[in-house]
């Protein structure tokens, strides 16, 4: 599809490009990076960030680095590094080249003694509490520090003095010498170096100075030949110090920053920082918990990277921030299976019925498709016996003429099967329905019955054909649309049922489901294989999405009986 379809909305970036490359401007070449700091795993948001920049530069047949911000080692990881990496390749993505900030640290040393014998920058001796306070606020100036004239032998000597460690953490911090009374906090003479003596995971002990991320980043840059630096709205107050450094120091190349609005997504955080805490709190199972909104998260719940892509594309790219329904994107995923996932039946609840006029020992091969809608995928057999199991849900000893499924005395058809009738209920001493004795009509194989109306169709799965599986069902993992608006304590916001196990039964042709595949278990949803614990044989599914957008039904009926409506006329 192209951008004038309705499907995608115009983006403001590619018209720039556009513009750019008629123009001739940088040689009309289109080189682009996406420089995740290695700090914890990329999520939803930053698949925005991806797709844009690997997917413009594509389109334009240009190229992207992937750039690790390497600048702080106290928060930085390999694991992060490998699971970006990994994450960036399963949306569909490649990288010209890998690059680290800290590839640099040498030129950027440099480039900070440059602007030091400049007179650009100066060595500073307030402590950090002190630096906030001699910078001003956002309606009041700020003021020079009393270290703001040195000398620039004296700021040279030492920041050298630093660089060869010999002072403590926060003794000193090298600072741009800007203009303290700028209505841009940004431009208050910005810290641009400041010491840690901490190793760091590539270079190790070779450094105890590290560079600030607003001086490495339009540095980085301009060295790898950056056109369009592209960046989320949080970073249009930083671009004027962006242009400082590249115009003060004079380097060859001056890419263009370009800011558009982050995603925000309802019912989950967007901030490394606060999912980190999740993790470390066990409030989730880890980083790919398929609750969070990870990559690695969306993965393993079996959202595909065709659909993420998808989403990516139809939200648009404006300045305008804005907060997208969770239904959005699971419309995008539900498209993406719809045509592509095979059909298969899974029973979550299970609960037996026993056909007591069709022969014990007979196993009848019934043929049911892959896909309704689509021959090319083929068909499969799917065994019955006189023992089958059918949901729980779809059967009540009392019920009013909309319940469709099964009722004392009623009849329903199995699907690709016969029609049944219950004939009596069986419970065991606590009044609990532990089975359900029923009688089938062996002319209605293929054909509805003459004379009488069938209520409706359900699943099945034969009892003794039939696999055991754990089955996880989720749901979002926060009760409130926009966690991030109600404080840090995460736990009270946490939905109860946000994770619900089943112990179930599946079809046997799932024993060779692999982590790739994803299925529709017809009347439920749709599921992948667990790839983390469906080992030695055991069969963990999780449910992606139901088959319907059932949580803003929810939503819908909670905002409805919180106005008064019985609940009843919901």
């Amino acid at each position: 599809m192209t951008d004038s379809e309705d499907k995608y909305p115009h983006n403001f970036i590619r018209a720039i490009i556009e513009s750019d490359i008629a123009s001739g401007k940088n040689d009309a070449a289109v080189v682009t990076r996406f420089p995740p700091e290695p700090n914890g795993y990329l999520h939803i948001g930053h698949a925005k960030a991806i797709c844009l920049s690997f997917g413009l530069a594509a389109e334009f047949n240009g190229q992207t680095y992937l750039r690790f911000d390497d600048t702080n080692p106290v928060k930085e990881d390999i694991e992060y590094m490998n699971a970006i990496q990994k994450d960036i390749e399963w949306l569909g993505f490649a990288w010209i080249e890998l690059r680290n900030a800290s590839d640099y640290f040498s030129q950027l040393y440099d480039f900070a003694v440059q602007l030091v014998r400049m007179g650009k920058a100066y060595v500073d001796s307030l402590g950090a509490d002190e630096i906030r306070e001699y910078r001003g606020t956002l309606t009041a100036p700020g003021r020079n520090s009393p270290y703001r004239d040195r000398s620039i032998e004296e700021n040279v000597d030492l920041f050298q003095r630093m660089r060869a460690g010999e002072f403590v953490d926060g003794e000193h911090v090298l600072r741009a010498k800007i203009d303290m009374s700028s209505p841009n906090i940004n431009m208050r003479d910005p810290v641009i170096y400041r010491i840690r003596k901490v190793s760091h995971h590539r270079t190790g002990d070779q450094w105890c100075i590290y560079p600030m991320y607003d001086f490495t980043h339009c540095l980085s840059d301009s060295i790898e030949g950056i056109t369009h630096s592209l960046c989320d709205l949080g970073f249009e107050n930083q671009r004027p110090l962006y242009d400082w450094f590249l115009d003060e120091l004079k380097v060859n190349c001056h890419p263009q920053q370009i800011e558009f609005s982050r995603l925000n997504l309802q019912y989950t955080m967007m901030s490394k920082r606060k999912l980190k805490k999740l993790v470390d709190a066990g409030i989730v199972d880890g980083w790919d918990d398929p609750r969070m909104p990870t990559l690695a998260g969306l993965r393993r719940r079996g959202c595909t990277p065709e659909a993420i892509r998808d989403f990516c594309r139809r939200i648009g790219v404006t300045k305008n921030d804005n907060n997208v329904e969770l239904a959005f994107l699971e419309n995008c995923i539900r498209e993406n299976l719809e045509p592509r996932a095979k059909r298969v039946m899974g029973v979550l609840n299970p609960l037996k019925l026993v056909i007591e006029n069709y022969p014990p020992d007979k196993v009848e091969e019934l043929t049911a498709p892959n896909h309704p809608k689509d021959a090319s995928m083929g068909s499969r057999t799917v065994p019955f016996s006189s023992e089958i199991y059918i949901d729980r849900s779809d059967f009540r000893e009392a019920a009013n003429r909309k319940y469709k499924r099964l009722v004392p005395g009623g009849e329903v058809r199995l699907r690709y099967g016969y029609v049944v009738r219950c004939d009596r209920v069986i419970k065991d001493k606590r009044g609990e329905i532990t089975a359900l004795r029923c009688t089938y009509d062996p002319d209605t194989l293929g054909r509805n019955p003459e004379g009488r109306k069938v209520r409706g169709v359900i699943h099945w799965v034969s009892a003794a054909q039939s696999l055991p599986a754990e089955v996880r069902l989720f749901e979002p993992l926060f009760s409130v649309p926009v966690p991030d608006a109600e404080g840090e304590d995460y736990e009270k916001l946490i939905n109860p049922a946000s994770k619900t196990v089943c112990n179930a039964r599946v079809e046997v042709s799932l024993a060779k489901a692999k982590p790739e595949d994803r299925f529709q278990f017809e009347r439920e949803g749709y599921f992948c294989l667990d790839e983390i614990d469906s080992t030695g044989g055991a069969l963990v599914f999780n449910r992606i999405l139901s088959l319907r957008d059932t949580w803003a039904k929810i939503e819908r009926r909670d905002n409805r009986q919180g106005q008064g409506q019985d609940k009843d006329q919901v």
